[in-house]
């Protein structure tokens, strides 16, 4: 799927989602299931080559039933996680 990307408070997020289901080989995309979604968080520093990250899963009980739905919350988790929201400052220790 793709990966939309966007910036919040000096921070880059990744929007991943994808079908909660793997799709099987031979078989189109399977999307009847539903989706999961994740988001990374790297810091934005244009004078570093190589910028530190973090994958964080949305945490919810059920598939998301569309991808749009999944990217939303996506978006307000990773904000969250920044404005240090379910996260103590360990976490933030990129090294």
């Amino acid at each position: 799927m793709t990966t939309p990307y966007r910036q919040y408070r000096g921070f880059d997020i990744f929007l991943l989602v994808y079908p909660h289901r793997a799709t099987q080989t031979g078989f189109a995309h399977n999307y009847d299931e539903g989706f999961d979604a994740s988001v990374r968080i790297s810091q934005s520093n244009a004078d570093t080559a190589s910028s530190h990250s973090r994958v964080f899963r949305v945490p919810v009980s059920r598939p998301f039933e569309n991808g749009g739905d999944a990217r939303r919350a996506c978006a307000v988790y990773a904000e969250r996680l920044i404005d240090g929201r379910g996260l103590d400052q360990r976490t933030w220790d990129w090294h």
